[in-house]
């Protein structure tokens, strides 16, 4: 009788050797393309970069897992795409508070820096860093803080309604003046707020309404900006027919939006 065929084991994420900084380099650098840089370019990203897809980064993040020694060295390259993949690697419970600072000051295309918010919003620091890069001097910070609000008000359960209720009176007040990336991320934070709750449902779309129509100039893209009410409204009957109590209760049961994305 023939021997059964044992099945090789697949080896474990734990069991393979750690990457060490060039060596994801070289794998960023071989992950990019001419094409990919063009349109990351039309976003607003700069060079150096290599051009690589959100597909091979989280390829490469499943295969790296948590790192944050190797995070901060790949946003200390400058790189686009190495803080593409800082953000996704990084530990939120390790990451200082001065690095999130810093992360947050440099300046970096809408997406990057929105990854930044996300991830203090998954930090110790959430709380503190919203009220301080809200209230900071440089825009890349403060377009970090809006961030963090739209995360927060996502995932953290223990803030305060009335908290986000004073940022939707912040945002009505200053939208239309604010600096063309905050107005994009701003409307962000309107529907996230809006997703909260069924009482933060109804104040982020009178404060939707009233703010009308949010231009934003996205250069030489496709990008829109969303109407804030519409996307509420279908947030939560996309959420409530999947059996949960809010889209932010639906967020809280997946994978973060930073690695997942």
């Amino acid at each position: 009788m023939p021997k059964a065929k044992i099945a090789a084991k697949k080896p474990s994420r734990g069991s393979l050797p750690r990457m060490s900084l060039q060596e994801v380099m070289n794998a960023l650098e071989l992950a990019g393309s001419a094409q990919t840089r063009k349109t990351y370019a039309r976003h607003g990203a700069s060079e150096p970069m290599f051009g690589v897809s959100f597909a091979a980064l989280k390829s490469l993040r499943k295969r790296i897992g948590i790192d944050q020694a190797l995070a901060q060295a790949l946003w200390e390259t400058g790189n686009f795409d190495a803080r593409n993949l800082a953000v996704k690697i990084a530990d939120p419970a390790g990451i200082s508070s001065q690095e999130l600072d810093r992360w947050a000051a440099t300046p970096a295309a809408r997406m990057c820096g929105g990854y930044v918010g996300h991830l203090a919003a998954e930090s110790p620091h959430g709380r503190g860093k919203a009220d301080q890069w809200l209230a900071a001097s440089d825009d890349f910070t403060r377009f970090a803080g809006w961030s963090l609000v739209a995360a927060m008000a996502m995932i953290d359960e223990t803030m305060a309604d009335s908290w986000f209720a004073e940022r939707l009176k912040q945002i009505e007040g200053t939208i239309h003046t604010a600096p063309n990336s905050h107005r994009w991320m701003m409307n962000q934070a309107i529907i996230s707020i809006g997703c909260r709750n069924d009482a933060l449902r109804q104040a982020a779309v009178a404060a939707a309404r009233r703010i009308g129509v949010v231009e934003v100039d996205y250069g030489d893209t496709d990008c829109k900006t969303p109407d804030a009410v519409h996307s509420i409204e279908k947030a939560w009957a996309h959420s409530t027919s999947k059996g949960f109590a809010s889209p932010a209760a639906h967020e809280r049961s997946r994978e973060s939006m930073r690695t997942r994305c």
